[in-house]
């Protein structure tokens, strides 16, 4: 079938709330920032990307419990075994019907959300060796921040490796399956199967009340310990 035959069974249906595409959108800048910022030691500018990562990934963790029905959890974390069938028929091209992630994706999203929360705390409780001791540094001792300071070099590897691996997936899905995933994280919406029902949205102001609390607590943490 012709892709002007699949578009005409299809609806238009809002997928991601704008509060969900925010936040990737900003961490997608702040994570290419803070790269930037430790290659070129901009030690106070990576504290404060680092601190405005830590609050976005405060505001996720919550909005994929009470957010809308396509952020949370409980709507695209899947089995292991069903993750891995997805992974399967990647190289099969058929439309897409599944509102927000499917399987694999949502099992992509916890690594990556995992692996960030982790590169956050890690930073928080490093240091230089030089002029520069994130705000846990001190509570820890400088043998432990010694040994997580390591840690936050390893876990940017993993993460690279990661990013990579969803750019792939990204540009496979359009190549061979013929599914545009950037549009719907820009715009909110896809064409799925008449039958589908709309996810539910959760209202803009729960997401602006969430991420204030979470940008209050990590401006704390930054410079009120």
């Amino acid at each position: 079938m012709s892709a002007t035959g699949e578009r005409a069974q299809t609806q238009r249906i809002k997928v991601w709330d704008g509060a969900t595409r925010l936040f990737h959108w900003a961490l997608v800048l702040l994570f290419g920032f803070s790269w930037l910022s430790a290659e070129k030691s901009w030690t106070s500018w990576h504290l404060y990307s680092g601190c405005a990562i830590g609050a976005l990934l405060l505001f996720r963790l919550a909005w994929g419990f009470v957010g809308s029905e396509t952020a949370r959890f409980t709507h695209f974390l899947a089995s292991p075994l069903t993750a891995l069938r997805t992974m399967l028929r990647l190289a099969r091209r058929e439309p897409d019907t599944q509102p927000g992630h499917n399987a694999a994706g949502g099992w992509m999203v916890l690594v990556m959300l995992g692996l960030l929360v982790a590169q956050v705390l890690t930073g928080l409780a490093a240091n230089n060796d030089i002029e520069f001791a994130g705000p846990l540094a001190p509570w820890l001792g400088k043998d432990w921040s010694d040994t997580l300071t390591k840690w936050h070099f390893r876990i940017f590897t993993l993460l690279e490796i990661t990013v990579l691996a969803h750019l792939a997936a990204i540009v496979i899905y359009l190549l061979v399956k013929r599914q545009n995933l950037l549009h719907p994280m820009l715009h909110g919406h896809k064409h799925l199967p008449h039958d589908t029902a709309p996810p539910r949205m959760a209202h803009p102001a729960r997401a602006g009340v969430i991420f204030l609390a979470a940008a209050g607590f990590m401006a704390w943490v930054a410079f009120g310990l």
